[in-house]
């Protein structure tokens, strides 16, 4: 029993940085498209990663299923963890505690997200032409552009953070130091990519994509 909770964990720990690290690090890099070349640069990168051979296979193995395994997983260790930051409050401790609470938050975010966005591009409701103008639909709205940036810096936290311990526990940082050192340039990694995923949000509210949600509006009322 002991054993597979071991091997449990070692498989959670692994999956949240392979692949499902490489995944966020290159949504970030796809969306930031948004922001720093606007409507058609985004839309490239987005043409880019679909024209990838297999795409299907590697979302699925890739994507979905680690983040099925280790998002559940997740839940799991959120509800059973015994967090005691009101006896202890040190630095480590309140961080275990901030992992689970942003987990939990973004598992939730990246399950509504997926529905508001992949799952209507299988539907049909969307193309992935007009991806980044859905996605300005979603963010031009004050509450929803709170909620996206709520989200991306709890996820960008909990990757980094879990990046920190993952180092940790497979041995790799062994020592204060060394830990020490790693947990600075994690921090600074969460700055980074809260940073990027941010500017992404805004980028997705700029005039090309504002323009081409009101046109798509426009056609299909004319169409409706």
């Amino acid at each position: 029993m002991k054993r597979g909770y071991f091997y449990s964990r070692k498989l959670h720990s692994l999956l949240g940085v392979i692949p499902l690290g490489f995944f966020l690090v290159e949504h970030m890099l796809t969306n930031f498209a948004a922001f720093d070349g606007g409507k058609e640069a985004f839309q490239s990168s987005v043409k880019m990663l679909n024209d990838l051979p297999l795409i299907f296979f590697l979302e699925m193995f890739g994507i979905w299923l680690p983040l099925l395994y280790h998002g559940v997983y997740g839940l799991y260790i959120a509800y059973t963890a015994k967090n005691n930051v009101g006896n202890f409050n040190y630095g480590r401790n309140v961080a275990f505690l901030w992992q689970r609470i942003t987990g939990v938050i973004t598992f939730i975010f990246v399950t509504w997200h997926v529905f508001e966005t992949r799952f209507q591009i299988t539907l049909g409701n969307v193309t992935h032409e007009e991806l980044g103008t859905h996605m300005n639909g979603i963010v031009s709205q004050p509450l929803m552009f709170a909620v996206y940036t709520i989200a991306v810096i709890a996820a960008s936290y909990h990757f980094t953070n879990g990046l920190w311990a993952f180092l940790v526990s497979w041995g790799i940082t062994i020592g204060p130091r060394a830990q020490k050192v790693s947990a600075k340039i994690c921090m600074g990694l969460f700055v980074i990519m809260s940073v990027l995923f941010v500017l992404s949000l805004f980028g997705f509210r700029g005039e090309e994509f504002q323009a081409a949600s009101v046109m798509m509006d426009t056609v299909k009322s004319v169409i409706g």
